[in-house]
């Protein structure tokens, strides 16, 4: 049988190596294809394959364990689950594969995208710009279709021209800014706040009005501290939960 083949990714030793390894192999299983396998490659194989001790490994499977990404079994294997999209949490780390794999494994309907004027709190974040590429997508479980967040983005204009915006059906935003369009991001920063459902938030999420959401703001840098994307993501809040996870060394 073929065996699950997950994503490369670059170590950042500022950050907790099981987290970041966890995080790689979620969006490795939560964008695969139905047709990939089940089964998991061996933890000293996965161990090798990020460079990382097998103890390493052993920690980040369990974090995907606990979170129902996966199941092991004493001498049979580690087997992801067929139902592994559902409860997703919103996890915070400083990382831009973290965000990527919060942002994987999902559908997305491209509801609109054209420009829009640098007006109100825009402004705040491209004082330099007259107007911003908008793109506004509408995310749904795989499996059952039911939709779970609705997201709008608003991009810089030289690199907008670079967006098919058929890979934001595809991909990520940040994924796209990363590794479509080469974007030089430095930083993301990332704010959640406990927010009521609204009448489109209600329509589209398909909950009923103040409905209570989670409100989620990530603002994203490139190394010379430039806003290159504010995204404004509404997320179902009997779908998801917030975490964040503190590095106490």
């Amino acid at each position: 049988m073929t065996s699950f083949a997950p994503d490369s990714i670059v170590l950042n030793r500022k950050l907790p190596l099981w987290y970041q390894v966890s995080q790689s192999l979620r969006a490795s299983i939560l964008g695969r294809s139905p047709r990939d396998p089940l089964r998991l490659p061996t933890e000293e194989r996965l161990a090798e394959h990020y460079g990382v001790s097998v103890l390493t490994m052993r920690q980040a499977l369990k974090e995907l364990e606990d979170e129902g990404l996966i199941s092991r079994h004493r001498r049979r294997g580690t087997f992801i689950e067929p139902d592994a999209r559902r409860g997703t949490p919103v996890r915070l780390l400083g990382s831009v594969d973290a965000i990527v794999a919060q942002q994987s494994g999902m559908t997305a309907e491209l509801l609109e995208h054209g420009t829009v004027p640098v007006t109100g709190e825009l402004t705040e974040y491209f004082p330099d710009l007259a107007e911003v590429a908008a793109y506004h997508r509408l995310r749904s479980d795989e499996q059952t279709g039911e939709p779970t967040n609705h997201a709008r983005n608003h991009v810089r204009p030289e690199l907008a021209e670079r967006i098919d915006p058929e890979d934001l059906v595809r991909q990520p935003m940040t994924k796209v800014l990363r590794d479509v369009v080469g974007a030089d991001i430095g930083r993301i920063t990332d704010t959640v706040a406990a927010r009521l459902a609204d009448p489109e938030t209600a329509r589209l999420l398909q909950v009923p009005l103040l409905s209570p959401i989670l409100h989620y703001t990530g603002v994203t840098y490139d190394t010379a501290g430039r806003v290159l994307d504010l995204a404004v993501i509404h997320y179902r809040g009997d779908r998801f939960s917030f975490t964040v996870t503190l590095d106490a060394t």
